[in-house]
Order: C-alpha cells, then sequence, then structure tokens
C-alpha cells in the first residue's frame, strides 16, 4: 500500500550537493528527506580517484566519499528513501511528489538537486576504459596525466576549455573534431590556436578507444569523416568533451530552463522563480559542475529554505483571525 511521507524538506537527488543540504537541513531541524534516484550518490559513484576534494591529503575513492557524505546525513537526522520520483506537483507548498513506488513525498520546501551526466560518444572501449584512460572531466582528473600526451574529443566550449586546461599539465595536448571548423566562442578559439602545446586533427570522428585491458588506454583509432582513412592516435589520456545532460525532465514546463535543459535559478543563489523551490549542484550549474561547487550550493539551498520556512511561519503568526 502506498504510503505519504511528510517533512518539513524534500530533497531529490543524492549527490555531494542533495546531501550537504541534507546535512544542513537535518542540523536546523527541518528533518529533511532525500528521495536517492536511480544514481545514489550521483556521478562521484561512478568516479575512481578523487584528489581535489578538500580535506584530504590522499587521494580517496568517489563512492566512499558519497557513503561518508549519507552515513553523515542520515547521522544528523536525514531520511534516506531509495525510490525514483516520476511527477512532481510545485503549485504551492506544500510540494508533492510521487515515487516509482507509488509513495507520495511532501515537503515544505523543496530542495532539486538531480544532478547532470557527462554525454558520451558510445563508441567501443569508451566505459571499458573509462577510469582507466577515458574521462568526461580534465578539471578533475587531468592531474593524474602531467607531462603525458591526452586528446580531447569535441568542437564546443567544452572542449576548448578542456584542452587549454590540459595545458597546464601536459606539453602535448591533441584536440580532435569531426568537423572542419569549432563551434567555440572566438575568443577562446583564438587562445587555442595560438597555444603551443596544442594541435588539432579537422574531419577526424572518433571510432574506439584502443588499450591493453587491466592496463589501460593507449590510443584512439579515428577515421577520417571526408576520406574514410582510418588512423590511431596514440596517446594516455582521452577526454569526451561533447557537452552534459541535466536531469531536469522532470521540471519541463514547471520550471524554467535555459537553453541547455538547466535550471534557471535567481543569480548567486540557488532560488528558483517559484517561492521554496531551490535548484543546487549540477542541475543550475553548466560552468564549474565540481563536487566540492556542488556541496557548496547545497548547503545554500538548506540555509535559504530555513529562512524561507522562517518568514513563512512568522507571517502565519502574525496573521489575524477574520
Amino acid at each position: 500500500m502506498a504510503t505519504t511521507h511528510k517533512t518539513r524538506m524534500l530533497i531529490i537527488g543524492s549527490g555531494p550537493a542533495g546531501l550537504s543540504a541534507a546535512i544542513y537541513g537535518a542540523r536546523a531541524g527541518m528533518e529533511p528527506i532525500v528521495v536517492q534516484g536511480l544514481q545514489p550518490g550521483g556521478q562521484l559513484t561512478i568516479t575512481t580517484d578523487v584528489e581535489n576534494y578538500p580535506g584530504f591529503r590522499d587521494v580517496i575513492q568517489g563512492p566512499w566519499l558519497m557513503q561518508e557524505m549519507q552515513a553523515q546525513a542520515e547521522h544528523v537526522g536525514t531520511r534516506m528513501m531509495w525510490d525514483t520520483i516520476l511527477d512532481v506537483t510545485m503549485d504551492g507548498s506544500p510540494f508533492r511528489a510521487t515515487g516509482d513506488s507509488g509513495d507520495i513525498y511532501e515537503g515544505d520546501v523543496l530542495v532539486i538537486a538531480t544532478g547532470a551526466q557527462a554525454k558520451w560518444l558510445g563508441v567501443a572501449g569508451e566505459q571499458e576504459f573509462s577510469g582507466k584512460g577515458v574521462s568526461a572531466c580534465a578539471t578533475c582528473d587531468g592531474f593524474f596525466y602531467r607531462g603525458k600526451k591526452v586528446v580531447v574529443i569535441g568542437g564546443g566550449n567544452t572542449a576548448v576549455e578542456e584542452a587549454l586546461y590540459l595545458t597546464n599539465h601536459s606539453p602535448d595536448v591533441t584536440l580532435i573534431h569531426r568537423r572542419d571548423s569549432l563551434r567555440a566562442e572566438r575568443i577562446l578559439q583564438e587562445r587555442l590556436f595560438a597555444h603551443p602545446n596544442v594541435k588539432v586533427l579537422w574531419n577526424q570522428k572518433v571510432d574506439s578507444f584502443v588499450g591493453e585491458v587491466g592496463k589501460g588506454l593507449t590510443g584512439v583509432k579515428l577515421v577520417d569523416t571526408v576520406t574514410g582513412a582510418e588512423s590511431v592516435v596514440d596517446t594516455d589520456g582521452a577526454f569526451v568533451a561533447i557537452g552534459h545532460a541535466p536531469a531536469t525532465e522532470l521540471f519541463k514546463d514547471k520550471l524554467e530552463l535555459d537553453d541547455g535543459g538547466y535550471i534557471v535559478v535567481e543569480p548567486g543563489t540557488p532560488k528558483t522563480a517559484i517561492p521554496g523551490v531551490f535548484a543546487c549542484g549540477d542541475v543550475m550549474d553548466q560552468i564549474y559542475r565540481q563536487a566540492v561547487t556542488a556541496a557548496g550550493t547545497g548547503c545554500m539551498a538548506a540555509l535559504d529554505a530555513e529562512r524561507f520556512l522562517a518568514e513563512m511561519e512568522f507571517k502565519a503568526s502574525q496573521a489575524v483571525p477574520a
């Protein structure tokens, strides 16, 4: 039988943003409920080495970090629910969410932390060498390729920015693009073309990632989109940079989304256009997309949610009966 779960703070998503919101919300006495979704723990659960999260001098494992965040959230009073939300009603507080289980979740405030996922090429070897030479985040993993040869795949702003970032670590960066011109902003292109450590391979489509099982990536097999000729580029690391897809399908026609599908928030805050609804983490951030920035916006969402509830309760206490 379906059950209705009520809370002052309902959080959808259980990555660094959602769990940080839960920790702060629980400490403020809001007894949050976190509905974990299809990927409990978010993208860090499929990330192996994490070297840039503050507070750890040694490399840590992504799944372990998320386990610790969840344990901390539960320790201070968060309820974790193993369910996936199928529909959300945001006509006003309390906000209602319907789970795949049939259960209903009601929250006086709603925090959306459903995240975003990197887009992948879907070619042979991509998943086999994921974390073993193939990555979708230069900022996260570029440090592991100090002094090594790397390639970046893509032609937009993300790809050019990733390639330029990787020059901080690698003396040999190759940008691979399937067309004969880039889509990135002109100023980024100028910086890329002017950099002595970067070269561009035009009209090249990635056919597969090649390497040795158990050892890692050794190269990228390419097909010329004009001539059909095949080649292999030797590399130690390959960064797929063809964009991200925010998990906002639930919120189409309910919240304002930008051209990339990210939830629009008031600049500098996690506040959406609907009072009492907050968005945090990668679902509203298409620029930084880091675990630490996601956690920071989760904290902001909880603090703003607490202020919203306090104001709402104060107004209710001041209402004069008719």
